[in-house]
């Protein structure tokens, strides 16, 4: 991978600071509100067709479970050192204890997680199977979720236990995957800290004020209302983003493109991607930009240094399939790496 001289230039002066700052991301403190999701992955090996209907039959091997969705959000700050308290709802179900207890095994805090007792826990279970000698391939996946709202009570829950807890965070994440769990109050309520960093997929509008909204390519088109499909069509995304959202940043994350950041200062920054040829599965992807991004913000970092530890964590994620995480150390691994590349 060869990055563009002047980027080069600036990441090598950059150097000193970046290792600084990883250092200190165990200093970080940092309450997350999501749509906390659990993630399933149940495979098999294929023994017959059923007699039954034209179904296969599989003889279960794993199951595995996995923060998903806001949960992955929270994980993914946990695994890079960060002290975390969650905010959200669960159900009143095995996949609700089942997060809880990742949760806590990664010494996150999760009095912030209420029951809700009329929706279930977010739960996507992908069942996959193979033969003896072949690949395991996703069959279907199964979804379980509620259309409907949390119960008013519960959304003010939800928004005192914020306003309580936010004076002690050094950043806010919101992690909204349309789930239902970031209602009004609840949005309200995280918006009252200076240092709210958003990674939402529709209605950016409603975060209106927050500090920073890390958006992906697809979810700003649909955000501005057109296609970014050119240079000029970036800028005029990130002048608009910044007027929908009042926010001081604007981070577009563009896949191999790389990223862009925005300020209301007028200024733009392009950062390249830094893995572009062993990208494997980018699911979650922008959790741990945001992850990464939030923890350095806290200890210091301009926008422009969190982006870059934020694309860093990013390119190592990719890496690895399904939901991942990464710690401060293969940070640390991939940022030598980088460094030496440029050197050849």
């Amino acid at each position: 991978m060869t990055l563009e001289a002047d980027f080069t230039v600036q990441l090598r002066s950059a150097a000193d600071r970046l290792w600084q700052l990883l250092e200190n991301f165990g200093r970080s403190q940092v309450l997350v509100v999501g749509d906390l999701t659990l993630d399933e992955f149940l495979t098999g090996q294929v023994e017959r067709v059923s007699r039954e209907a034209p179904v296969l039959i599989l003889r279960h091997e794993t199951t595995r479970q996995v923060p998903g969705g806001g949960a992955n959000a929270v994980y993914n700050l946990a695994k890079l050192g960060a002290q975390v308290k969650a905010v959200g709802l669960v159900g009143k179900d095995d996949q609700g204890n089942a997060l809880r207890q990742i949760f806590e095994a990664a010494g996150i805090d999760t009095q912030g997680i209420l029951v809700d007792r009329d929706r279930p826990t977010v739960t996507k279970t992908r069942i996959s199977g193979h033969a003896r000698q072949s690949v395991t391939q996703q069959i279907v996946r199964i979804d379980r979720k509620s259309d409907s709202l949390p119960d008013l009570s519960l959304q003010l829950q939800l928004a005192e236990y914020i306003q309580q807890q936010a004076k002690d965070a050094q950043a806010v994440v919101c992690s909204d995957y349309g789930d239902g769990g970031l209602t009004q109050p609840v949005i309200e309520a995280a918006l009252s800290h200076t240092q709210t960093v958003v990674d939402a997929q529709t209605e950016l509008h409603r975060y209106a004020g927050a500090f920073l909204f890390t958006p992906n390519l697809p979810e700003a088109e649909l955000a501005v209302g057109y296609a970014i499909a050119s240079p000029e069509a970036l800028e005029r995304a990130g002048r608009d983003l910044l007027a929908l959202t009042q926010a001081q940043h604007v981070l577009i994350t563009r896949g191999e493109e790389g990223m862009s950041l925005f300020d209301r200062n007028g200024n733009h920054s392009v950062i390249p991607a830094f893995n572009r040829t062993e990208v494997f599965d980018v699911t979650g992807a922008g959790d741990t930009v945001a992850a990464a991004l939030t923890i350095a913000l806290t200890v210091g970092a301009s926008a422009w240094e969190a982006a870059i530890l934020g694309n860093l964590a990013a390119s190592i994620v990719v890496r690895q399939f399904g939901t991942a995480t990464t710690t401060v150390e293969e940070m640390k691994a991939a940022l030598q790496d980088l460094l030496d590349e440029m050197s050849d």
